[in-house]
Formats: C-alpha cells, sequence, structure tokens
C-alpha cells in the first residue's frame, strides 16, 4: 500500500525523469540492434499490452539490470506504473521480480524476498505458470545465497516442475546450472558437473551466451575444487570472454574473482591481487555489496599471505563493515576470525581472542561449522603464541571434535545419495513389474483369440526378455544395497569412536539415551608435567604429533582392558573402568592399565632424550566411587560421567608423583589382597577442596 501511494504521488515525475533518461540511454545503445527492438515494441502503443510489457522487461533485463543496475530500478518502477495505470497485473508481477533481483544483487536478501513474493503472489492469483516458474527459482536463489540448501533445492526442484511441464527449455537450464551449484556445494562434484553440463547443452543448442557463460564459470569452479587448476583456468576464461562480448559487467566481476582464486591458490600473489582489484572496481561501479564485501575480503588475505599486516587488517575491517550492512552472518563470522588472525601476527593477543570468539560465537550460532573450526583454529594458535598451553589444547580438542562432526555430516550425505538411489532402483523395478503384469495379461488376451504358436512363441520370448531386465535391474539393486551397508559401517564406526557401544545401540533404537547410577566406578586421570612449558618451545605440527602419539597408545590400552575413555582436554586424558556394563575386574583393569601408560611414558622418554627431542613426564591418578554417566547435549554429543568421585579422582592426578600411580583408600581396599600389586602408603595428604584424604603409590609386584 505504501508502495502505491509512493508511486501514485511521484507519477508525473517519474515519467519526466523516465523521458529524459531514455533519450540518454537511447543515444548510447543505438548499436545494440536487439535493445533497440525492444525498445521499439514497448513504444508502440498499437502493441498488446502483454506484448510491451514482456519487450520492455526483457529490455531492463538485458540490458541494465546487471550492467547498470540504478539506471534499471529506474526503468523498473515505470513498468510498475504501466502496470497501475493499464490495470494490467502481469507488468506489475514483472517489476516486482526485477525489484526483487535488484536487491538480491545489492546484497538485501530481505526486500528481495519481500518483492519477490508480491511477484508470486500475482503470478498465482492470474494462474501463470510462466511467470511463476522464475520467481520460484529466485527465491531459490535467495536461499541458496543464505546457505540453505535444502529450503533452496524445494524451490529449484519447485520451479524445474513448472518448466518441465510449460516445455520452457529457455528457464529449465538456470535451474538446472542452480541444481548443479547446491551438489557443488555438498560435495558431490560427479553430480554437480553432470548437472552443469545438461544447463549448459540446453543454452548451446538455444543460443544463450548470457547464461552460458555462468555455466561455463560453474565447470570452471568443479575443476578448482578437485584441485585442477589449469583445467579451471582453461573454463574461467572462456567464461570471461563471452561475458565481455554481452557486457555482464556483474559476471565479468565475478569470474575476475575466480581467476584471482586460481592464481592466489598457484601462489601467484601479484597476478591475484591484479584480478582481485579488477573485480573489485566494477562491483563498486554497479553497487554490489555482497560482491563487494567478498572481493574486499580476498584482497585482505593476499597483503595477509605478503605479511603485509596493517594493509590486511584495513581491508578486512572494510569486508567486515559491509557484510554487517547486508547481514551477512557467514561472512561476519569468518571476516572476524581473519582479523583475528591479523591482530595474533602483530602480537596483539588481547584483540585476536576478541574478534576470534566473536567469530566463534556467530559460526555456532548459525551453525556453520566450517567457520567454527576457522575460529577455533584462530584460538588455539593465539593461546600457543601466549605460552598457555592447556588452553590452547582445548581448541585443538574441538577442532578434532568438529572435524569428526564434518566426517559425519559427509557419511550422512553419502548415506542420503545411496538411499535415494536405493527408492529410484526400487521404484524403477516396480514399475517394471507392473508393466511386466499388465504385458502378461494382454498377451492372454491374445493367446486366447488366436490360439496360434507364433504369437504364443512370440509372447514367451518377450516374457524372457523383459525378465532379463528385470534380472539385471535387481543385480544393479543388489550392488545398490551392498554399497549402501558399506556407508552404513562406515557411520557405525563413526559412531562408536564417540560413544560405547551399547550407548549407541540405545540412541539410535530409542533417539536418546538416559543416564545412569554407576556405584563402582574407577576413574583415572593423567597429567603430563610441565606441559605449558614445553609446547611453548615446540612447533604446532611437532606438539600435536607427540601429544597425539601418546594418547593413540593410550586409546590402545584402554582397548586391551576394556575400560572406557571419556575425554581428552588439553594434555589430560580421562578413563572410567566399570561402566556403561560394570564387570568384577573393573577396579583391577583401571589399575593395569594405568601402570601400562605410566611404562609407556617413561621409556619413550627415554627415546625422546637420547634423540634430543622434547619429551614429557606423567602422573596418573585413580578413585573408585559412585557417579552418573550419560549423554551431554544433543549438538556434538558425548559420553560423560559427573559426580563427587570425579573431583576426587582429580585430586589423585594433582597430587600424585611423576612417573608414578596414585590411588585413593577406595581403590586400594578393593585391589590390597591381589598378588599382582604391591603397594607404599602416603599417609593423609591434603587434597584441595576435600581435606585429608589416604594415599598410595600402586607398582606391579616384581
Amino acid at each position: 500500500m505504501i508502495l502505491k501511494i509512493y508511486m501514485q504521488k511521484t507519477e508525473h515525475i517519474l515519467y519526466r525523469i523516465f523521458t529524459i533518461l531514455l533519450l540518454i540511454i537511447c543515444s548510447s545503445v543505438s548499436a545494440q540492434n536487439n535493445l533497440d527492438s525492444l525498445y521499439g515494441i514497448w513504444q508502440d502503443k498499437t502493441q498488446a499490452d502483454s506484448t510491451r510489457a514482456k519487450a520492455y522487461k526483457n529490455y531492463i533485463w538485458n540490458g541494465f539490470l546487471y550492467s547498470n543496475p540504478d539506471t534499471a530500478i529506474v526503468l523498473t518502477k515505470a513498468l510498475l506504473l504501466y502496470g497501475e495505470k493499464n490495470k494490467y497485473p502481469k507488468a506489475k508481477s514483472m517489476a516486482y521480480n526485477l525489484i526483487g533481483v535488484y536487491n538480491r544483487n545489492k546484497g538485501d536478501y530481505a526486500k528481495a524476498l519481500e518483492f519477490y513474493q508480491l511477484s508470486l503472489k500475482i503470478n498465482q492469483e492470474i494462474g501463470d505458470k510462466k511467470g511463476i516458474a522464475p520467481v520460484i527459482s529466485n527465491i531459490g536463489s535467495l536461499y541458496y545465497s543464505q546457505g540453505d540448501y535444502p529450503k533452496s533445492l524445494e524451490y529449484y526442484q519447485r520451479g524445474l516442475k513448472i518448466y518441465e511441464e510449460i516445455g520452457e527449455k529457455k528457464g529449465r537450464a538456470p535451474v538446472i546450472s542452480n541444481i548443479g551449484s547446491i551438489y557443488h556445494n555438498q560435495g558431490d562434484y560427479p553430480k554437480a558437473l553432470e548437472y552443469y553440463q545438461r544447463s549448459l547443452k540446453i543454452h548451446e543448442e538455444i543460443g544463450n551466451k548470457k547464461r552460458s557463460a555462468p555455466v561455463i564459470s560453474n565447470i570452471g569452479s568443479i575443476y578448482y575444487s578437485q584441485g585442477e587448476h589449469d583445467k579451471a583456468l582453461e573454463y574461467y576464461q572462456r567464461g570471461l570472454k563471452i561475458r565481455k562480448e554481452i557486457g555482464d559487467k556483474r559476471g565479468i566481476a565475478f569470474t575476475m574473482g575466480n581467476i584471482g582464486n586460481v592464481y592466489k591458490t598457484k601462489g601467484n600473489n601479484t597476478k591475484a591481487l591484479e584480478y582481485y582489484q579488477r573485480s573489485w572496481k566494477i562491483y563498486q561501479e554497479i553497487g554490489d555489496k555482497k560482491g563487494n564485501a567478498h572481493i574486499i575480503g580476498n584482497i585482505g588475505e593476499i597483503y595477509q599471505n605478503n605479511s603485509d599486516y596493517s594493509k590486511a587488517l584495513e581491508y578486512f575491517q572494510r569486508s567486515l563493515k559491509i557484510r554487517e550492512e547486508i547481514g551477512d552472518k557467514r561472512g561476519i563470522a569468518f571476516t572476524m576470525s581473519n582479523i583475528g588472525n591479523i591482530y595474533q601476527a602483530k602480537a596483539n593477543y588481547i584483540k585476536a581472542l576478541e574478534y576470534c570468539e566473536k567469530g566463534l560465537l556467530i559460526s555456532e550460532k548459525i551453525g556453520i561449522l566450517k567457520e567454527e573450526k576457522h575460529a577455533c583454529q584462530c584460538l588455539f594458535d593465539t593461546y600457543k603464541f601466549m605460552g598457555k598451553g592447556n588452553k590452547a589444547l582445548f581448541y585443538l580438542e574441538k577442532i578434532k571434535v568438529i572435524d569428526d562432526s564434518l566426517a559425519m555430516q559427509k557419511t550422512n550425505k553419502k548415506l542420503q545419495q545411496m538411499e535415494l538411489s536405493k527408492k529410484m532402483f526400487a521404484d524403477s523395478i516396480a514399475t517394471l513389474e507392473k508393466e511386466r503384469l499388465l504385458e502378461e495379461a494382454s498377451q492372454e488376451e491374445v493367446r486366447k483369440k488366436n490360439r496360434t504358436e507364433n504369437i504364443a512363441f512370440a509372447a514367451g520370448v518377450f516374457i524372457l526378455l523383459l525378465a532379463a531386465g528385470l534380472y539385471g535391474r535387481v543385480r544393479l539393486l543388489r550392488k545398490s544395497k551392498a554399497t549402501l551397508q558399506l556407508e552404513k559401517d562406515h557411520s557405525e564406526n563413526l559412531l562408536l569412536n564417540i560413544l560405547p557401544k551399547e550407548i549407541a545401540q540405545e540412541l539410535k533404537q530409542k533417539g536418546k539415551a538416559e543416564a545412569r547410577d554407576f556405584d563402582l566406578v574407577s576413574i583415572l586421570f593423567t597429567d603430563f608435567k610441565g606441559f605449558t612449558e614445553a609446547s611453548a618451545k615446540m612447533s604446532a605440527s611437532l606438539l600435536v604429533s607427540e601429544l597425539n602419539a601418546c594418547f593413540e597408545v593410550f586409546d590402545g590400552i584402554t582397548e586391551k582392558y576394556k575400560i572406557e575413555k571419556i575425554k581428552t582436554f588439553g594434555d589430560s586424558y580421562m578413563v572410567a573402568g566399570g561402566l556403561p556394563l560394570p564387570t568384577k575386574d573393573s577396579v583391577r583393569n583401571t589399575v593395569l592399565a594405568a601402570l601400562d601408560m605410566q611404562a609407556f611414558i617413561i621409556k619413550r622418554k627415554a627415546e625422546n632424550e637420547a634423540q634430543n627431542k622434547p619429551t614429557f613426564e606423567m602422573r596418573v591418578g585413580i578413585h573408585t566411587g559412585s557417579v552418573v554417566a550419560g549423554i551431554v547435549g544433543i549438538k556434538k554429543f558425548q559420553y560423560d560421567i559427573w559426580g563427587d568421585s570425579v573431583n576426587t579422582a582429580s585430586r589423585m592426578e594433582t597430587n600424585g608423583a611423576v612417573g608414578k600411580v596414585n590411588i585413593s583408600q577406595s581403590t586400594y581396599e578393593i585391589i590390597k589382597n591381589d598378588p599382582e600389586f604391591a603397594f607404599v602408603s602416603r599417609g593423609k595428604i591434603e587434597a584441595k577442596g576435600k581435606g585429608e584424604i589416604n594415599m598410595y603409590f600402586v607398582e606391579k609386584r616384581v
């Protein structure tokens, strides 16, 4: 309503502006015969409203929407006025769709959706399927830009279905390409390439250069994602040539950005910066905020790679400002982490932590794991440089958890694809069986009527051929099922790496796992002495490698003694014996595991010192008591334990000694008569928050 009032009030002014603009525009495009022709149709008042409006829409779309958007929006408002004045709703729907595209290109997604919905409503009211399809597809593109791929795919498929119903090749091709882009972002490159090539084939058949250019660039991106950089460059240059021929400024800027990415990946920062700056200039000219923010961020990365941190920070800050203006949350999170990395490089660790933590908070809120990992890596590096090893290892552990989640996501995607393939095969077989039964019935009628050997023989041959085809489909289905089973087994193994077998089974069956009380659980804690000091002297790769080597052996020891690894945090390793299935030997096995761990660390220390390598010493503590065990949360879930016994076990470790296994009175009472163990009483020792506790060193009896 507000828009309508505005249009009525400014109608005369707009027509005057419009007339002046047309004189300027017509003089600049006189050589463009196609545009002149479209404009001529629009000016011809003897033509039908539908013909005039369509010609004028194409005039705006082909001539100005991407190359000169500010002019396009003025012309579009004139189209909207035409629809109002002539009571021709189709013209209004065209105008609303154009305004939606304009706002999408500017990065204002909320406003774009508003105008798309206005256009869709009109098309639905007048029953115009040819008008509904592109608007629905545009809404799909909007969700795609926001990273909502399921929603995007839903709208793309709706649009494609309508295009196929009306037999519209020109509209069908870009939607097929867009579906390819979704598969591309999900890492399914063969599927993406299949859709891109289908789309390109249609565009080339109908001679649509404007639409073929982005598809060619998308194929280039497939090769880029697969590391075939020269092949990617070939396709990008091919797409750029077409876009220059047709004057597609936004497309030129986008493709130049892609070419810059290739050169950056190849290590040619000079060439990359050249293309980024050329791209940026065009984005500024056409007022594309999203493109502007993205390419400015890329320029910042080049300066970062060149160790020009002041320049890098300047460009990242500019990119962040634009992303905040358009509400690009993923871009904000990514840029925050980049700024954090710059402050880290400048040794301003307080600022680095501030930006990295902001980036992590935003990425966790929107649930983008890649950006979470980016922020955690920033925090890990910063805390490491600050010499805070425990804090650094905390974020290293988070990175490992995220990597597991990403691996699980990848597996789930494969499972979904396999399930879809399975369904398609099943549907094919069902259809084939139905056709077979119908054919058999038909042949029976023929046999009844004719009773001839020839007909009977022909029917028999036909059925045999059909059966052979069915058999082939069945074999293919079986193969598909076998592949699906492999993927399921992989997913199962990933789940068992996170949860105990019994808990994983309960979770799959019930959708949840209940927390349980356990009366007799032995909790084991390890901790490396002087880890923080040692980590400050070691490279990140060496630190992670050494820690991983130790924890891998510990994992093997827990498997050997059938006790449950709970978690690692920093340089600490936590184990529990006696859950989720209590056993009579759980306490004994936990102590044996602790002794084996300590023996390994002592041996490794000697080996590393002989090779002049950094090494660690370790304390181990064990306490036996009651705990509550269960799954924490619904995202990135883990099996954990709680209770005062956990705190006591921790005190056993902190009050232990290097090279020893320190146990509590309760643990001692259970194993004191075991002939395999020897004990040294330490008497009562003050433990923080617990008072005096009887403690014992335990070792294997010689």
